[in-house]
């Protein structure tokens, strides 16, 4: 059981008290773009003084500049941490759900240290070699799903700016593929190039009216 109180690291504790060892955390960015790649990562944390990581929370509440450090805080003191990018094409096959859970797998997967349990934010996730938990804004109430977070935003944010060089006229390191009114903006002026997900109506609606 899982008093409140305990901090970020309470779940990891709890489930190493039960021999569920080690906990990785997974989590994406990217869904809920119509450009740009899904980004997954997973993350088992080491839950000692010298490796926790300094002001640790869900990406979406931290500036870009805290991101940065904890990316690269996390990235120095983790125990682990694996990444999986699945590209616009392949999200238009799959569906953005099941390219969800495939991310998801994939980057637990891709582990080097095998994990006990596994917990993911916001999705279940079938097909994981080990027991795992679904836990509602799991970034903001486990560490390891926190620093999953983290990663899979930063890493995702980097390419969005690479792509941003390869297709200067969407200004994709301003909005990173999202739906925003300045990016459609520019789908409205220039139509979708080859990283846009046909499968989003905004997308399919100005692909349409600049063929016509």
């Amino acid at each position: 059981m899982i008093r409140p109180g305990k901090g970020l690291y309470g779940y990891e504790r709890a489930l190493a008290r039960a021999g569920l060892t080690p906990v990785a955390g997974a989590d994406e960015a990217g869904r809920g773009a119509c450009a740009g790649p899904l980004v997954a990562a997973a993350v088992i944390l080491a839950d000692t003084p010298a490796r926790r990581i300094t002001g640790l929370a869900d990406s979406k509440l931290l500036t870009i500049r805290q991101r940065e450090r904890c990316y690269d805080e996390i990235m120095a003191k983790a125990v682990d941490v694996a990444v999986v990018a699945i590209e616009a094409d392949e999200c238009d096959r799959l569906g953005m759900h099941v390219a969800d859970l495939q991310a998801l797998r994939r980057a637990v997967v891709r582990l080097g240290t095998p994990p006990g349990f596994v917990l993911t934010d916001g999705f279940s996730v079938d097909g994981l070699p080990v027991p795992g938990l679904a836990m509602w804004k799991g970034d903001r109430v486990a560490a390891c799903v926190a620093a999953a977070s983290v990663v899979a935003k930063v890493t995702r944010d980097r390419m969005m700016n690479d792509y941003a060089d390869q297709y200067p006229r969407y200004d994709f390191d301003v909005h990173k593929g999202y739906c925003t009114a300045e990016h459609q903006a520019k789908l409205d002026e220039f139509g979708p190039c080859a990283i846009h997900r046909m499968r989003f109506e905004n997308v399919r609606r100005t692909a349409r009216v600049t063929a016509s």
